[in-house]
């Protein structure tokens, strides 16, 4: 922060202070005797104002406030450049400030995080290199690192993909064999790494109405699921249609393209987008997009190491489930 902002903000708020000050002065005062309390003047309906002053406990307890302050401020940063008498709030060796991202020495919020950061990079540091140097099969074998694989996945992923990890409305799920991008510990590595794209294009203005209709059935006859009363469409030229639009990226039969993140349409897990009549309708005609966030800038790559060993053992620990 430059000089003079600092100096601003300093005189802004030790004036507005003072200014709290001598009002609370001006108003302190002792109140009248008994019976002997003045009127402000003014009435309405009869009734009259009396002019006392405010009680005793108020002005105390404000005057207690304004010390608070003062204290505070002095402690703690919040004076423009001013970074408070606490230990702690102001570097200690001043040769070490470069630990900081921006270069600069004393307290803020973002110099308080990147120094936990850096507590726990040098408590975990040594666990998560041997968990690195791990496979993620054999890693998955492993107690502590499912248990710290489990918090990380609350702490970031469950946010989309749920606690259970059994997925949500336009999120997979975790816990079977329905994978998008492929489930081989490479595979699932890369996607919580790198993160990924998927995206489906609206097929709509190419098929029309009846050729969508068409072609949901074909789909849904995949899953053994039936046409649900008064649709009128026809799965054999579903195929055919499919055959021409869809095959390109699902596979001519279905069976889905991991490269590209299309997904086996004979298979339940497939819908994350629902796979009612409708909403498979839906996502024919006028597409899907999603997005996995990349996690290796907040994550590292020794904790995404952990996250897909707990990932993969999601889908593979049959004695659990």
């Amino acid at each position: 922060m430059s000089d003079f902002w600092s100096l601003y903000i300093t005189v802004l708020t030790l004036g507005t202070l003072g200014a709290m000050a001598w009002l609370l002065y001006a108003t302190f005062r002792a109140p009248p005797p008994a019976g002997e309390g003045k009127t402000t003047g003014e009435s309405f309906d009869g009734i009259e104002e009396y002019d006392t002053p405010l009680p005793r406990w108020w002005l105390w307890l404000f005057g207690a406030t304004l010390v608070f302050a003062l204290v505070y401020l002095a402690l703690y940063p919040g004076l423009g450049n001013w970074r408070g008498l606490m230990p702690g709030y102001e570097y200690l060796d001043p040769t070490k400030k470069a630990h900081f991202a921006n270069g600069q020495a004393g307290w803020s919020s973002v110099h308080e995080w990147e120094r936990e950061q850096a507590q726990a990079q040098a408590q975990y540091a040594p666990l998560l290199a041997r968990f690195a140097a791990t496979p993620v099969e054999a890693l998955a074998k492993d107690p502590q690192a499912m248990k710290m694989g489990e918090r990380l996945f609350a702490s970031n992923c469950a946010l989309c993909h749920g606690l259970d990890a059994r997925g949500a409305p336009g999120f997979p799920d975790l816990t079977d064999q329905a994978w998008r991008w492929g489930g081989s510990p490479e595979a699932i590595t890369t996607s919580i790494l790198k993160g990924r794209m998927g995206v489906m294009p609206p097929w709509g203005p190419v098929l029309g109405a009846q050729g969508v209709a068409d072609v949901t059935a074909y789909v849904l006859q995949l899953n053994q699921r039936p046409l649900p009363s008064g649709v009128t469409a026809s799965a054999a030229n579903g195929q055919t249609l499919f055959a021409t639009t869809c095959a390109l990226c699902h596979g001519k039969g279905a069976e889905g393209n991991p490269a590209m993140g299309a997904p086996n349409l004979a298979q339940a897990g497939a819908f994350i987008y629902g796979s009612s009549f409708a909403q498979v309708s839906e996502t024919i005609a006028n597409g899907r997009q999603g997005q996995m966030p990349a996690q290796q800038l907040l994550q590292g790559d020794d904790r995404v190491h952990v996250l897909a060993a707990y990932v993969w053992n999601l889908a593979h620990d049959d004695a659990e489930r």
